[in-house]
Parts: C-alpha cells; structure tokens; sequence
C-alpha cells in the first residue's frame, strides 16, 4: 500500500494542497495569495521581518538533530514522563485499523500539516489581516523555540518504539519513511508534540480570522491530526497534553504581539511613502 516513495512526492502532494486550501481559503485562484504575499514582502520591511524570523526558527528545526551531536545527553525520560500510559495506542489501533484510515491519517500528518501552514500567511495576507500574520509568525516561531530545548534536554521516544504492541504505522504507506523524513524529528524528539501545538496553534488563530470557511477546516484538521499522532503509533499522550499547553502559550502571545506590532510601524510601508512636498501640500503648509 506504499504511497509516498519520497520527500519529492510529499513535497507534490502539498503543493498541489496549498493550491486547493488557497483557492478554498479565499474564494480566489490561488496566484492572487501569492501575488499579494509578493506584494507585501517588497512594500512593507515589518512584513519581511517578521517573514524572516519564522524562516530563521524553521531552519534551526531543521538543523536540531545536528544540534543533539553538540549536547549529548546519556539519559532518556521516556519511563519518567510516559510510563503510566502502558501503550493504549496499540489498543487503539486494534480496534480501528484499516488501509484507508492509514492512508488518511498519514495524508494529514506529512501533507496537509505543512500546506495549512504555508496556506495560513497567504490566506491572512490576501484577506489584509496583518494583524493575524504577525501573530501567525510569532506564534509559529515560538513553538519551535520552546519545544527545541525539550527535545534536546527532555528525550521521549516514539511510543511505537518503547511499547511492543504499538505498531509504526506510517510505514504502510511512506516505507522509506525512516531514511527519509526522520532527519526532519528525531526518535526521541517526541515530548512536546509539535504536530499537535502547531496545529492547534493555526487553529486558534484562524477562529480569530473571520473567515468561517478557514476556522472550520482548520479546526477539523487539528482534530484529525491529534488523532492520527495516536493512530499512527507516534506520540503519547503526554505529549499531546504539552503540546496544547504550548498551543495555547504560542497562540495567545503571537496575538498580542501582532495587536502590537500591527499598531505600531517599524517603517512606513513604500506604497505609503510620500515626498515632502507632496506631504506639505495634503497639511495646508
């Protein structure tokens, strides 16, 4: 039942994702959203430095593994932290397994996680809601910031590898999985879970959109992804727990910071830059 062979046809599959969640998202084609996010990046240095900064915390994910081999740690937590649990995913996945939702969930899980993410800032920028572009890459930014330092001081492994009756079941579909995703969340890079704050985090702000169409499938995605976290044999949940708190931490700050930081220009937009003359003519000087 193999679907994805590799990173390439994950990286197809969501961009043809965000093409769909765009349109979806703003009643337009989607080069609208992307043209108005072109836009904003050339016209405004606030927008391209707020852009900047979520690239710049994504790169340093990317790169956590390598930052492991730097800060060795010669413990692992997994009993301290996940012992009660006593692998109840594998209970779970007795009882609903099935081809189809294996399919599904991993569908969720390695592609439509990151479309909605990409898809999120061009929604919030075609709609004009800086506001909540601010917040969304505040909020972004912060979740991996704070969950970095877990997953390389706090090791949890993935319950299907501690748990004998836990099944890894991502393999069905994506069996290269191992070889080529797992550079991108390591082993015991599993407490808090990221896929469960950060999707719950796009959650929170798009009910804060006005865009009901958005709010609703962002937060049935959340749902499907916290479900398949567990499906799948991947988290605890334990990590689900800190992976809402840490939503909600995110969430709530990247708000307040895009009320901030949308009141308060860094630098006047280009397209709402005047010449002097042109500014002493419009006061009557």
């Amino acid at each position: 039942m193999a679907v994805y062979h590799s990173m390439s046809s994950i990286m197809v599959y969501t961009a043809v994702a965000v093409a769909l969640l765009l349109w979806y998202g703003t009643g337009r084609q989607p080069l609208a959203a992307v043209g108005a996010f072109a836009k904003s990046l050339i016209t405004s240095p606030k927008y391209l430095l707020f852009f900047l900064a979520m690239l710049a915390i994504l790169l340093l994910n990317k790169y956590e593994l390598k930052l492991e081999a730097l800060f060795p740690v010669h413990y692992d937590l997994t009993s301290s932290i996940v012992g009660w649990e006593s692998g109840w995913q594998g209970r779970l996945q007795n009882a609903l397994h099935s081809d189809a939702l294996t399919l599904f969930c991993s569908f969720f899980y390695l592609v439509v996680f990151q479309a909605v993410m990409i898809a999120s800032i061009g929604i919030y920028t075609h709609a004009g809601n800086r506001k909540l572009y601010y917040a969304f890459c505040v909020a972004l930014l912060l979740n991996y910031l704070i969950a970095v330092p877990f997953y390389l001081f706090v090791p949890v492994n993935e319950a299907w590898s501690v748990a004998s009756n836990v099944h890894f079941l991502m393999l069905d579909v994506f069996p290269r999985f191992e070889t080529e995703y797992r550079h991108l969340s390591g082993l015991d890079n599993c407490f808090p879970s990221l896929h469960t704050s950060i999707s719950v985090t796009m959650a929170l702000l798009a009910a804060r959109s006005g865009n009901r169409r958005w709010a609703i499938f962002a937060g049935a995605n959340a749902a499907i992804i916290v479900f398949s976290i567990f499906y799948l044999g991947i988290h605890w949940f334990s990590d689900m727990i800190a992976g809402l708190c840490l939503a909600g931490t995110a969430a709530a700050i990247g708000l307040k910071v895009g009320e901030w930081a949308d009141s308060r220009p860094l630098a006047p937009d280009k397209a709402s830059r005047k010449w002097p003359a042109a500014a002493s003519r419009s006061t009557g000087s």
